[in-house]
């Protein structure tokens, strides 16, 4: 385990966007996001918004973890999930909008790294006891996800022909609803925590393939749609920094 509380886990997240930064790397979109999501997690904590503080640092940081180690895996040629593994090298591609690249990450974040980490979080405990503190920390990721899309709208007009993604309903732009994600996170997270070990090495390389799949369905999501997403991209930054300044 990299980091151990969420103060360390801010500490890391900003360590790897500087780096993203300098490297004019487009993996910073999604760790500026990430690092808001564990800010306001830890502001949920401070205003006692979650059942149990100790219980929800514990799944944060665990959580926080499998992204921080797979980065860093990532970046030294290590093996990472298929998952991560596309959604770190399409950021090689210049011709995917930044709403893309942030779906990516929240793809495998949420759909393996958050069932796992809930799994894990709930060991020698009823995992039940976890699901309100679990729909709260999708429920936040949900709202920061909306909240960046809709300040590059305002920025990137066209990007207002994009549905909303965090929605009740699989989005037909993109393929990726954060509504749907929730519920196969929760259930993959409870099939796991009942698991034994030969089992839940079989369910999460089965997830694993089920995001890969979704992945390359949001990379190339079909000629109709393509042709908007051009739209969007005539429109955005060049500047790689500047267009994490702004998720920042």
């Amino acid at each position: 385990m990299i980091v151990t509380t969420i103060p360390h886990v801010l500490y890391k997240l900003d360590e790897i966007v500087r780096w993203c930064e300098n490297a004019g790397s487009r993996q910073g979109y999604f760790a500026a996001l990430y690092r808001r999501m564990t800010l306001a997690v830890l502001e949920g904590m401070q205003q006692n918004m979650f059942a149990n503080n100790t219980r929800m640092e514990k799944l944060d940081v665990i959580f926080a973890n499998r992204y921080i180690e797979a980065w860093s895996a990532y970046q030294s040629k290590q093996p990472v999930t298929k998952g991560w593994q596309v959604a770190f090298s399409s950021c090689e591609n210049s011709g995917l909008i930044v709403i893309q690249h942030l779906i990516l990450g929240m793809n495998t974040h949420i759909n393996l790294d958050l069932s796992i980490a809930t799994a894990d979080a709930s060991v020698g405990t009823d995992i039940f006891d976890l699901q309100s503190d679990f729909e709260k920390i999708n429920l936040i990721m949900a709202s920061l996800i909306n909240e960046t899309q809709e300040k590059l709208t305002k920025l990137w007009w066209p990007l207002a022909v994009i549905s909303k993604i965090a929605n009740d309903r699989d989005d037909d732009v993109i393929n990726f609803s954060i509504a749907a994600a929730r519920k196969a996170a929760w259930a993959n997270a409870v099939a796991l925590a009942h698991a034994d070990a030969n089992g839940r090495t079989n369910y999460i390389n089965g997830i694993d393939n089920s995001i890969t799949a979704i992945a390359n369905r949001i990379i190339q999501p079909g000629s109709i749609i393509n042709a908007k997403l051009k739209m969007v991209k005539m429109c955005e930054y060049d500047d790689v920094k500047k267009i994490i300044e702004l998720i920042k």
